[in-house]
């Protein structure tokens, strides 16, 4: 069963998504909130497995909450953490950029089809991450034009063999492991042993952050797809 916290300010948006996704027989809504605040204090009771988090709301706003949600310390199982799904209602917004890198795992359009809200939670609470296809390109574009001084540096990212620099570039352009499996022509096993070696390497929590730190390292950019 996923737990999962539903935060926005507009009580018919909340609830809209709320009802939603309780009809789903693997889905409990365990809490809403209505600002940031809130979203933090009941994560912390609560201990769900997601929270849906709009990335505009009053008292504090998604980003700060992302941050306090994701700390290593916040969860009670360090097995277990928290994870986020951030809502916004624009294809690229500044906010959005920060909630990433504050530690969310994905961000869906408010105006996202019921079955990509669905799919979303389900593989962001399983521990992968999500990216609406439809303004992934426009928001790693965003994050090439103007890199912060976040990511690795170039010491850290020397410690990739080239097999796992090759693997981060297809993450980067959005390939899945069992893709990445047959354009290298080895086992998805391979893939994803390598997978995690870059995450530990490079201190990543997901594939989400893998992206952005292929385009913020220069070591893809939009215009280079392979």
């Amino acid at each position: 069963m996923i737990r999962v916290i539903v935060a926005d300010d507009q009580p018919l948006v909340r609830s809209g998504l709320a009802m939603l996704l309780d009809a789903e027989p693997d889905v409990e809504i365990v809490g809403e909130a209505a600002d940031g605040a809130e979203a933090v204090d009941q994560a912390g009771r609560l201990q769900p497995d997601l929270v849906i988090m709009d990335v505009r709301m009053p008292v504090m706003d998604g980003v700060e909450a992302t941050r306090r949600v994701t700390a290593d310390a916040f969860a009670g199982d360090a097995d277990r953490p928290v994870k986020v799904l951030i809502l916004t209602t624009y294809h690229v917004d500044r906010t959005v950029h920060e909630a990433l890198r504050a530690g969310a795992s994905g961000f869906l359009l408010k105006d996202a089809a019921p079955a990509d809200l669905l799919a979303a939670t389900r593989a962001v609470a399983a521990g992968d991450a999500w990216l609406q296809p439809a303004v992934a390109r426009d928001l790693l574009a965003e994050f090439a034009a103007r890199p912060e001084q976040r990511s690795p540096a170039p010491e850290v990212m020397a410690r990739l063999t080239p097999r796992e620099t090759e693997v981060l570039v297809h993450i980067a352009h959005g390939l899945t492991n069992p893709e990445i499996a047959q354009r290298l022509h080895v086992s998805e096993v391979t893939v994803k042993t390598h997978v995690g070696r870059i995450f530990m390497k490079l201190d990543l929590r997901d594939r989400v952050h893998a992206v952005i730190t292929a385009y913020e390292t220069g070591l893809v950019t939009p215009s280079r797809r392979g």
